[in-house]
């Protein structure tokens, strides 16, 4: 048996990277965090890691993957939210750097979610959890 790494890899970067080589996401931001002068109603896919797990005997990382994804209309933001879906669901059987996307699975989304920080916002949540060998 195998031990956990010290640290996952950087799950988060490579799923931006992954976004913002996509077309359909282009002109919106995509980041971990909020740009500054950020109010909720610009196009914006955020990237955040919700857990997962690590099977260190297969050296695979099984992350679950949240996006918050914003737009200037609801229709916006649900549009948005779909192309993030589609970009990282084309990653399955894909090499992307040193890390290959075994499986892409969907577990929540896109569900609409108000938020309570930006009061102008409109915002999808997706959750998808990915397995990838970790190199």
């Amino acid at each position: 048996m195998t031990t956990p790494p010290s640290a996952f890899p950087d799950v988060e970067k490579l799923v931006v990277d992954v976004l913002k080589a996509d077309p359909a996401l282009a002109g919106a931001t995509i980041a971990v965090s909020p740009p500054a002068g950020f109010d909720g109603t610009q196009s914006a896919v955020l990237v955040n890691r919700r857990g997962g797990a690590w099977i260190g005997d297969q050296h695979v990382d099984m992350p679950l993957i949240e996006f918050e994804v914003y737009g200037p209309s609801k229709t916006a933001a649900h549009t948005l939210a779909n192309a993030a879906r589609r970009a990282l669901l084309a990653t399955i059987g894909k090499q992307v750097g040193a890390n290959v996307f075994h499986d892409v699975e969907e577990q929540d989304g896109p569900r609409w979610l108000p938020d309570y920080l930006y009061r102008g916002a409109n915002r999808y949540l997706c959750v998808i959890r990915l397995s990838l060998t970790v190199f």
